[in-house]
């Protein structure tokens, strides 16, 4: 199990590290290379946040909102059409790696099969990768392949961090509930972190702690 017994950030603290990720996310932001087989990934050299999350969660609008673009990462009208693993650099300390959805209920179990088998295998073997950010609907509950694929991080070792997305429809009363049922469901794992943020693309909420979370992990100035 991952040990992640740090003392609570002071507000002081928090502060700054919100600043940092700030001006880390303000910096230039350049697609990579988009990879469809393993052979393909470009070198090891960034640190690496990959996102993760069930097709139609929000992941391409979360990006877009981390880095303040309108159209990076591009979003899609029909779920499950991201086949690649998208790369991304920022100011030359981090690389943001935009997974392919998974769940989506028109793609073939052969298709959804072999796309688990590249992500595991990605997960697994890269060097580089520092956390696994995966995204939850706070809207509806979770699905098996939710589980799947915190079991997967879990088989991989992979530290990985739940963030809610959409969290500015639910009521509060909701969202503090879904907060709690998550948090709960993620204690069970052992490479998840603890910690599990709300965010929303569309009010800005939660996004200025997740890039501070983010900035910990890239490389220093």
């Amino acid at each position: 199990m991952v040990d992640f017994s740090t003392p609570a950030p002071t507000p002081e603290e928090m502060e700054r590290d919100r600043e940092i990720g700030r001006v880390l996310f303000a910096g230039e932001f350049n697609f990579v290379f988009g990879a469809q087989k393993l052979g393909q990934l470009p070198d090891p050299i960034l640190p690496e946040i990959a996102f993760a999350g069930r097709s139609n969660v929000g992941k391409s609008s979360l990006i877009n909102a981390l880095t303040g673009r309108r159209a990076l990462a591009r979003a899609s009208s029909e779920p499950g059409r991201t086949k690649q693993l998208n790369f991304f650099e920022l100011a030359d300390r981090l690389t943001l790696v935009d997974m392919p959805g998974y769940g989506f209920a028109k793609a073939a179990k052969a298709v959804k099969e072999d796309w688990q088998g590249m992500m595991f295998s990605y997960l697994r073997g890269r060097p580089t990768l520092r956390r696994v950010v995966l995204l939850l609907d706070s809207r509806v509950e979770l699905k098996a392949s939710d589980e799947e694929i915190m079991k997967m991080l879990d088989r991989a070792a992979v530290t990985f961090q739940v963030v809610l997305t959409k969290c500015d429809v639910p009521k509060p009363p909701a969202l503090a509930a879904k907060l709690r049922e998550v948090g709960e469901i993620v204690r069970a794992h052992a490479a998840a972190f603890p910690d599990v943020l709300a965010t929303s693309s569309t009010t800005g909420t939660g996004i200025e702690e997740l890039r501070a979370e983010l900035a910990r992990l890239a490389n220093p100035v």
